[in-house]
């Protein structure tokens, strides 16, 4: 399969006019951040201070400031700078209308148009699909990447940024921000969504186009693959776990690994799925009761709607 190349231009990434959209786009809900108005007070020095940096290539990233959250299992967050989060806008701006195109449909996570629901969604229409509108067994094979983040191999995520982009001036930036943090990439950097797709998107290539699995959804560092036999999917396996390990220096997290049925119900992306229905996982269901009672009601209803929900919702 050929590369396609893309024609990605510094220029484009440090103008000015990119800067200020970014900012617009970054400060969206952060007005009242004390750091965001420190630096909202002396704006257009700091984006022009921010320009002349990245143009005269004496750019530097900052350091970041750490602080764990439980949402649902304990992560390290690193939170950058605001002038270093500014250009993170700046940046994904520019690569992921590019980097987009790239991708297979069934990668879904922080992609326009895409999401959880939307993975939900095509979970359901493959179940549909393998066991002919549940007349014979679906077999699902789920996946998860151990300690996603922190294992991205820098070395290998800027080669496979090499393949695709030619200026050497987009790649130092890149450089820049890829070896901010070790060890991997931050969780909290709007550039870590991205860089991750890119990093996955080898294997997901590799399992459509070599392994040809049909019937793969990818979320994050969360994947299933669905089939009318058990045994290929024991075969993917080994397959998997050679390529990860091979050519991304990821391992298969060994207490997520499972091989069921459809009617025995698979968790997957906060749901138990069924043939006819799907219904909130435990640890879900607490974090959503936990979140409406500090005031979040609105944001969860939505969620709600793509399930078996009624008690909760009655509950809630």
């Amino acid at each position: 399969m050929g590369r396609l190349r893309l024609m990605i231009r510094y220029h484009d990434i440090i103008a000015i006019e990119n800067l200020i959209m970014a900012w617009k786009e970054f400060v969206r809900g952060k007005k009242q951040k004390p750091d965001v108005q420190i630096f909202a007070s002396e704006l257009l020095h700091n984006i022009l201070d921010l320009h002349q940096d990245l143009l005269n290539h004496t750019y530097q990233h900052g350091p970041y400031q750490a602080f764990k959250i439980n949402d649902p299992k304990p992560r390290d967050i690193h939170k950058a700078s605001v002038r270093d989060r500014l250009l993170h806008h700046a940046i994904y701006r520019v690569l992921y209308p590019f980097f987009d195109r790239t991708f297979i449909a069934d990668s879904f996570s922080c992609r326009v148009g895409k999401g959880t629901h939307k993975a939900l969604d095509r979970f359901r229409a493959f179940a549909y699909q393998v066991s002919k509108n549940h007349t014979r067994t679906a077999w699902v094979l789920k996946c998860d990447i151990r300690k996603f983040f922190a294992n991205i191999h820098l070395s290998i995520l800027q080669k496979t940024a090499i393949k695709h982009i030619t200026d050497p001036d987009v790649l130092w930036l890149l450089d820049r921000v890829i070896e901010s943090h070790h060890p991997g990439l931050p969780l909290g950097n709007l550039t870590s969504q991205l860089l991750v797709n890119i990093y996955m998107n080898e294997f997901d290539q590799f399992v459509k186009h070599q392994l040809e699995a049909r019937h793969y959804i990818r979320y994050a560092d969360d994947f299933i693959i669905m089939s009318p036999e058990r045994s290929y999917l024991i075969v993917l396996v080994q397959c998997i776990r050679s390529f990860l390990n091979e050519n991304l220096k990821l391992e298969l997290h060994p207490n997520k690994l499972f091989i069921k049925t459809i009617a025995s119900g698979v968790d997957f992306l906060g749901w138990v799925h069924f043939p006819d229905h799907r219904v909130l996982r435990t640890a879900t269901k607490k974090r959503i009761i936990k979140r409406v009672n500090e005031g979040n009601q609105a944001s969860y209803l939505g969620l709600l709607g793509h399930g078996n929900t009624e008690k909760i919702q009655k509950l809630l």
